[in-house]
């Protein structure tokens, strides 16, 4: 009898093992099945105690230089100088599907974009989702903002405000500005209303608004000179009680958001400074209706063009007490003198290529470097170069192998095997590792920032006018690009062509942390002239 039990509870345990590990085996597959879309997020507190500033540029993969180069070629197709109806889509669609295949995040998201848009009449709403959701598995926080727009609208999935909002809590926690600044205006109050949407947790609203603007999202200015003008709760200890410093501070701000592009700063600086409604309420220091004209006319262009910029405003637009140089009038001239400069390639210029990029279909201006991805698939997981590796086979295979350069696959093409003889007669496949490389440019080690067509001021040197290190004053008056090691993590929100300042001699570089907000040893920056700037008063009266 007591044998009998004890068969009985063996069996029992057996099953239920078995039960366990075939449950187990098919929730594992479900979930790791499951879409990006129906991923199980924690919602939304608007009361959440802390809030830890992280950028967007650490959580998103190399860009492809060949890609990029495609992706601002489209962009340039988009200018808002070009009618709707003369815009070539077919050729902007074609551009941004390349980049988007070479894993470019910006352009996979804007080619969603476009599928919904109708710019490609066969790709739709499902073909915008599989895009989104591509980006998310590739960790990119600007998709999970995406995809709780789409939640929010009702894009393809089940219109759903909570979990909207779970999705761009996610977007926020890993460093995406956008819904930093959505989350932080839901914030943004002294008392809660929430069948308004809005709750009071002013003192975690400042902090995404500040990491926000430390990215170069200039919107989140606006709301963040508010904080600074009315300090409340615990945040309120680390700004001057002062009046007089708390209207500075909120004042720099606004200006500092006019050069990232924020057209309702610019619009409140304009209002300020040529007919403020209230005196008593004006955070300018004088009314002084000439600088209010240059922000109604820098304003004027952000409602016409959002994506622009105005690094260099300093030299048209200086902050009081600086003298207002003297302006020709000309629209065009101030906008053209307050825009970021590039240094476009010398005509003529001629680059040799590399021992790795002299490969089939790779153009001689870009270089190859490996990019750490590793697959031991058939078919290539994603286009891009691809070169064959041998790790663990005999020493001759290795080296007949290592020796073929890399070659360029479309997603899901077959890669080529290698003929290699095998004395052994195991097949060589079972050998092969496939190792990604990126296209760099290869000038990469040039300071050169980039941007689309119509962006920047584009400007011609054989070489760099003057550099100098960020802890001494300015040895000449221009346009300076602040850089540092572009294998650095914040590489992409320092050298870029919005970072860049109009300094005059004499004065100190802008310093990351005061000017920024952004948590960076200024002795990791030097600074590089790279250009003197445009004569705002030339030809006056012509």
């Amino acid at each position: 009898m007591l044998f009998r039990h004890h068969l009985v509870r063996k069996l029992i345990a057996i099953l239920v093992a078995l039960f366990t590990l075939l449950f187990g085996y098919q929730m594992n597959s479900l979930s790791n099945n499951a879409l990006p879309r129906d991923e199980k997020l924690p919602l939304f507190d608007p009361h959440m105690p802390a809030f830890a500033c992280t950028h967007e540029a650490a959580h998103i993969p190399p860009i492809d230089a060949e890609a990029e180069a495609w992706f601002l070629e489209a962009r340039a197709l988009e200018d808002p100088e070009i009618y709707v109806d003369d815009r070539d889509y077919k050729k902007i669609v074609e551009l941004t599907r390349q980049a988007a295949e070479r894993r470019h995040w910006k352009a996979m998201l804007n080619l969603a974009s476009l599928y919904l848009e109708g710019r490609d009449p066969a790709r739709g709403t499902a073909d915008a989702l599989r895009l989104v959701e591509e980006a998310m598995r590739l960790g990119i926080p600007a998709a999970y903002d995406r995809m709780g727009t789409y939640y929010s609208n009702g894009t393809g999935v089940p219109g759903d405000a909570t979990t909207a909002h779970a999705f761009w809590l996610r977007a926020a926690q890993l460093g995406n500005p956008q819904s930093m600044v959505f989350l932080a205006n839901k914030m943004n109050a002294v008392w809660d209303s929430p069948k308004d949407g809005f709750w009071a947790n002013m003192s975690i609203a400042t902090k995404m608004f500040e990491c926000a603007l430390a990215q170069g999202f200039g919107d989140a200015a606006y709301p963040l000179h508010f904080r600074y003008l009315h300090p409340q709760g615990s945040h309120a200890e680390i700004i001057a009680a002062d009046p007089r410093e708390t209207r500075l501070r909120a004042l720099q701000t606004l200006h500092l958001g006019v050069k990232l592009g924020c057209s309702m700063c610019a619009n409140h600086l304009y209002i300020d400074f040529d007919h403020p409604f209230d005196l008593s309420e004006m955070i300018v220091p004088f009314v002084d209706k000439a600088r209010g004209e240059r922000y109604r006319v820098l304003a004027d262009y952000l409602d016409f063009n959002p994506h622009i910029r105005y690094p260099n405003l300093d030299q048209v637009l200086p902050l009081p007490p600086a003298n207002l140089p003297t302006w020709n009038g000309d629209t065009n001239t101030l906008i053209e003198a307050a825009k970021g400069t590039c240094l476009s390639p010398l005509p003529g210029k001629t680059v040799t290529p590399s021992q790795k990029a002299a490969c089939k279909n790779l153009d001689p201006v870009f270089h190859l470097r490996r990019s750490g991805e590793n697959t031991q698939e058939k078919t290539a997981p994603f286009a891009g170069y691809w070169q064959a590796q041998a790790p663990d086979a005999p020493v001759a295979i290795q080296e007949t192998v290592a020796a073929m350069s890399p070659a360029l696959y479309a997603r899901g093409e077959r890669f080529n095997v290698p003929h290699v003889y095998e004395p052994t007669g195991k097949p060589v496949s079972s050998w092969l590792v496939w190792e990604h490389w990126l296209t760099v440019d290869a000038d990469e080690s040039d300071v050169r920032p980039r941007a689309a067509r119509g962006l920047a001021r584009d400007v011609e040197h054989p070489v760099l006018l003057r550099s100098s290190g960020s802890d001494l004053p300015c040895p000449v008056t221009g346009i300076w690009q602040p850089w540092i090691d572009p294998g650095h993590p914040m590489q992409q929100i320092v050298n870029v062509y919005w970072r860049q300042a109009w300094i005059r001699e004499g004065q100190s570089f802008p310093h990351p942390q005061r000017d920024w907000l952004l948590d960076l040893p200024e002795e990791l920056l030097t600074w590089h002239l790279l250009d003197k700037g445009i004569d705002i008063d030339a030809d006056r009266g012509a």
